[in-house]
Order: C-alpha cells, then structure tokens, then sequence
C-alpha cells in the first residue's frame, strides 16, 4: 500500500494537479462559481412552482404564483450560461492581473453574437413566427442561454479571456493621460481588445452562417456538448464519477473539487435539462429527455454526508467503537456529517492515506449511486425533477427537495446502508486503536509505579 501511495503521489497526482491548476481549469472552476448563487435561487424558485402535492400545484396554479416563480427561475437557473461565460473571463483576466469586468462584458456580447434564434413562437402549439422571421426581429432566444449553450458558453469564456489578457500583456490598447478618469480610461483600454473579439467572433459566426448554415452554439451542442452529456448519463460514466472523489480524497487530494470543476458543468447542464422539462409543467423522464446522471445524483447520493458518504462510519465511532479516538472523532463528525462535511472524520480517523478504510470509502459512493441509477431506470423511484440544493442541506430533506417522498426514502435506506459497509473495516481499525491506547495506558501506568518507586526511596 505505501509503494502504491509513493507511485501515487510521484507519477499519477503530480500531472494530475499540474493539469487541474492549469489556467483554463482553474477560470472554469472559479468562473463557475458565479453561477451559484443564481443556480440556488432558481431552483428555490422551481421547487415552490413544481412541489410534488397535487393539492399545492393547483392552488399554485389557480393563483398563479406558479407562473411568477417560474419568472424567477427563467431569470437566473434558466439562463445559466451568460452567468458562466462571464465568470470564466472575468476570472481569467483577473488572474492576469488585469481589470476583468470589461472582459466579462466581451464574453457575454461574444457569446451572443455567435447564436441566433432557433425556436419559433407559438401559443397553444401553434406556431405565430417561424425561427428566420424571429431572426429578423432580434430576439434571443432562451433555448441557447441555459444549459444547452454551457459547453459554447465555457469554451467563449476562456478564449476570450486568453485573447483579452493576450493584448493587455502586450500593452495593444489605448492610452489616455493620467488626469482622465479611471473609469473612462478603462473603457478605452478595452476598446482594442474588445473590438477585435467581437469582430473574431462575427467571422466565426459568418462563416457558419454561410458554409453551416448553423451556429458556432449549435454546433458545439450538437457535436461536443450531446456526446458529453450522454456520455456521463451512463451507468459506466456515473460509476467513474462515484470511484475518482474518493480515490482522490484517500491520497490526501480534494476529489470533489477536481472532478466537479471539470464534470460539474457537463453534471449542471443535465440537471439543467431535467428543470426545463418540470418547469414546462412535464415529468423528467426517458421519454421526456430526461437524464438520470445529474448533479442532484452526485450530491445527493454521491457525496451526501461527505465524500466517501462517510455517515456510516461516524455513527459506528459514536456509538460502537471502543477506543477513545474513534468515539471522540465520530462525535465531532456527526454533527459536522448531518450537514454533509466531514474533513474532520477524513484527517482524524484516518481515512486518507489508511489502508484498512480504503475499500469502504472509495466503493461506498459507487454502490449508492449505482444502486440510484438502477432504481431510476427501473421505475423505483422518479428522474430528479432538476433543482439543485445547496451542498449543506441536510439529507432526507434534500432527497425531498429534488425528487419526492420516494427519493428521500431511497436516500435514508442508502445512508443507513453505509453503516454495514463500513463496520467491519471500522472494527478492525478500532481494534487497532483499542490495542494502542490499552498498551500506551499500561506504559502510563508503569512509568507512574516506577517514579513512585523512585521518589518512595
């Protein structure tokens, strides 16, 4: 095990993590956390509109509120995208050290120069616009703003934030005397800059007008985005996700922030999908397009009471263990645990770096998550109706949140699971530590007899 964890940390995780601090990852992964806030409101939002009680959706309905909160949603969740692509640029040129709201600013005017709009207008089926006519009338249409446009959104953000840094590295910009306002001397700085993007952009645009007869954003969906998002709604990808976190935890490495900055948007954009289909008044289904592997799944039965879902084990240290450092971590992780963070059970057990731990922490995700997949598939339980919680929220109420009665049951059945996952590596690592303690106490209390001994004569 410790020739395995020096070939890790010498060969695997050093490429790794110069991958995963790489500029672009790291704009995507910070860049991304712009859209948080608006992900937790639109789905607050989608949740009170699209309840699971019958009762509660037709009095919602007859009032229509569910309307006025799926304004809310439309206008944050719904439009996921313009938030990412001016993250991911701003973050870029601000880690350049330069002003990075203009930047943001070029990326979401890039990001709309390069689409145009592909759905009709229609009332009660019936279609009032045809797409080229809504063309001429310059509307945007939303379909390319959510998750559908995340993959176009990601690959505008980062390349105009290289190209933007490129000309300021390089002092091509516009220079006004120092008595001039900062604020009007920023803007003419950008003006080189940006002018020379949003031209770029336009050729990218004209060129597959003319010889696509298609969109940059409908391309990328269709060719990178689709093939991505179908290949992480599989039982084979999901089980990938599930293994790397905690694989990556074991050797002291953040797994889910490695895995998440680079899956979480292909994970957000499915979860994405499943919200537009309830928010249309639908249930996410196959039939419907729905997607089974989102980041509702990882979160909440993945990474639910930590990475690892290490809840299991916090309640056999509670309540079972013998020895003294398994009984005080486990009640310092059960608190910590109900809200799904447990790096005090991950450095204190140990977990990271413990051979005796490993199989239970690193299978563990994977047999919950596996088992989830099947149980959507099969009818069990339903798709996850797309609204994502905020990573603290406390299990079984999650669960709730983004299924239904069902989903939050599954979820119970699943954390109780990881006790007997856990338990007989857990004894074992607490016969160890029982050993210990009695042999260092016995140690203790020679010491004591003999330095009594000493100072009797």
């Amino acid at each position: 095990m410790f020739k395995m964890g020096n070939f890790m940390n010498n060969k695997v995780l050093p490429p790794i993590m110069k991958f995963v601090n790489t500029k672009a990852i790291t704009a995507l992964k910070n860049g991304m956390l712009f859209t948080l806030p608006f992900i937790m409101i639109g789905s607050v939002f989608l949740i009170l509109a699209s309840l699971p009680v019958a009762s509660w959706a037709a009095w919602m309905t007859k009032t229509g509120l569910s309307a006025i909160c799926l304004q809310i949603y439309n206008a944050s969740f719904g439009v996921m995208s313009i938030f990412a692509v001016v993250g991911i640029a701003y973050t870029w040129v601000k880690d350049d050290g330069f002003d990075p709201l203009p930047a943001g600013l070029t990326a979401l005017v890039s990001f709309f120069i390069i689409q145009r709009p592909t759905t009709p207008i229609t009332i009660d089926g019936k279609v009032l616009v045809s797409a080229a006519k809504v063309t001429q009338v310059s509307m945007i249409d939303r379909t390319w703003l959510g998750g559908q446009g995340m993959i176009a959104a990601i690959l505008i953000g980062l390349v105009t934030g290289w190209i933007y840094s490129w000309f300021l590295k390089r002092d091509i910009r516009i220079k006004l005397p120092e008595q001039v306002p900062a604020a009007v001397s920023g803007s003419f700085t950008a003006l080189i800059p940006a002018t020379a993007i949003t031209v770029g952009w336009l050729v990218v645009y004209g060129l597959f007008d003319v010889f696509g007869h298609t969109t940059l954003v409908e391309f990328i969906y269709k060719v990178v985005q689709t093939p991505l998002q179908g290949l992480t709604d599989t039982f084979g990808g999901m089980l990938i996700i599930a293994l790397l976190i905690p694989l990556f935890w074991f050797f002291g490495v953040h797994g889910a922030v490695i895995i998440g900055g680079i899956m979480g948007p292909l994970l957000q954009a499915n979860s994405l999908a499943n919200a537009k289909i309830t928010a249309a008044g639908h249930v996410a289904s196959a039939a419907t397009g729905g997607h089974i592997v989102t980041q509702s799944l990882l979160d909440q039965f993945g990474t639910v009471t930590g990475s690892g879902m290490t809840f299991g084990l916090v309640v056999f240290m509670t309540f079972f263990a013998k020895s003294q450092q398994m009984k005080s971590i486990g009640r310092l992780g059960i608190g910590t645990g109900i809200f799904n963070i447990n790096e005090p059970v991950l450095f204190g057990t140990p977990i990271v770096m413990n051979p005796i731990l490993a199989a239970p922490f690193i299978l563990m995700p994977a047999i919950s998550m596996g088992a989830t997949y099947l149980a959507i598939k099969f009818g069990l339980i339903p798709y996850f109706r797309g609204p994502m919680v905020p990573w603290t929220t406390p299990p079984i109420i999650s669960g709730l949140l983004v299924g239904d009665w069902r989903t939050a049951l599954w979820q119970a059945f699943m954390i109780f699971s990881s006790f007997f996952v856990y338990m007989p590596f857990a004894r074992k690592q607490d016969n160890i530590l029982y050993k210990q303690e009695k042999e260092a106490l016995a140690k203790e209390q020679q010491a004591a007899v003999e330095e009594g001994g000493v100072t009797a004569e």
